[in-house]
């Protein structure tokens, strides 16, 4: 029983950060309405443009291995 409800807390846990596109937008334009920025103009667009680089540059700082070193896509090129 207890094992359980341990197992239950944990997988609510790992779901409750899974989040939409949708919803990740939505919290993107909330985040830039609270700076000021009206939808309908540049600066509201470069304000989501920020956060979306943001994030990459995240992503591609979390793939860094120190015994090798930064992970990058290579594509192979196959000739014939």
């Amino acid at each position: 029983m207890r094992i359980t409800t341990i197992l239950m807390l944990l997988m609510a846990a790992t779901l409750a950060g899974c989040v939409t596109a949708q919803e990740q937008r939505a919290l993107d334009e909330a985040k830039c309405r609270s700076y000021g920025f009206n939808k309908k103009n540049d600066a509201f667009a470069a304000c989501l443009q920020r956060i979306d680089l943001d994030r990459r540059a995240a992503l591609r700082a979390s793939t860094y291995d120190d015994f090798y070193g930064p992970f990058y896509y290579r594509p192979v090129i196959v000739r014939r």
